[in-house]
């Protein structure tokens, strides 16, 4: 798994996009805090980071989808899924190995917009009054959302031997998953049933983390389905026949 994991960063890190789809990830993201007049925190005029952590979310459809678009895609393409198959590697190492290459670029590329919390701290009337347990409750929020759609993305990528086509499917599985069920429990058909439909959704466990309350059912909701789709994806490869 080490093996693995240590060569999809590699081979991520050597190439332009790595540092082409992060660069606009990061300024995407710098635009929205700081510069976008509906968005910025300087006109808003209170030391917040809630534009990072509510279009955030929006950010990650598109920038791990690109990180993990190429992590079984890549190998179908070029045959070498059937050799990776007869290595002496348990099914799980290679798609964990996979995964978690994954999921450390993107913490990755996460990792530089601490900047903006102390940068928020210092100009923040007193000097570091920032809500600090809520943000880093937003911060956990967003790394198991991160695991989720790396998880997606992996399954995407599973999918197909194109990595155009698995970038748009894991970009609409993770909006889905994030966004659809709240929007189909809004429909107003359900009654009583809108709010355990929403609850299916990863929105209102997210929001809720991000509101600094780490609920245990929030936790197991998260690991659960990372469960479920690397599950899928070992189904949908055939691993273990």
């Amino acid at each position: 798994m080490i093996s693995i994991f240590l060569k999809e960063v590699n081979e991520f890190l050597d190439s332009l996009i790595a540092y082409v789809v992060i660069g606009v990830f990061l300024v995407g993201i710098g635009l929205l805090m700081w510069v976008f007049p509906d968005t910025n925190v300087l006109d808003y005029g209170y030391a917040s980071m809630e534009p990072l952590f509510s279009l955030g979310p929006y950010m990650f459809m598109f920038l791990i989808p690109a990180i993990t678009m190429k992590s079984f895609a890549e190998e179908k393409r070029s045959g070498t899924i059937e050799l990776l198959q007869t290595l002496p590697f348990r099914d799980s190492q290679i798609i964990m190995g996979k995964f978690l290459a994954g999921f450390f670029l993107v913490l990755f590329s996460v990792l530089p917009t601490i900047i903006y919390y102390y940068s928020l701290s210092y100009l923040s009337n007193p000097v570091g009054n920032l809500d600090t347990p809520g943000i880093i409750g937003s911060y956990l929020g967003l790394i198991f959302l991160g695991g989720v759609f790396t998880a997606i993305g992996i399954l995407a990528s599973a999918l197909t031997g194109n990595q155009i086509v698995s970038f748009i499917l894991a970009a609409f599985l993770c909006f889905f998953f994030y966004a659809g069920f709240d929007a189909v429990a809004e429909i107003n058909l359900w009654a009583d049933w809108s709010y355990y439909i929403s609850e299916l959704g990863i929105m209102a466990h997210y929001t809720s983390i991000s509101r600094g309350l780490l609920d245990f059912k929030d936790v197991v909701y998260f690991g659960s389905l990372m469960a479920l789709m690397l599950l899928f994806t070992q189904l949908t490869l055939g691993f273990g026949k």
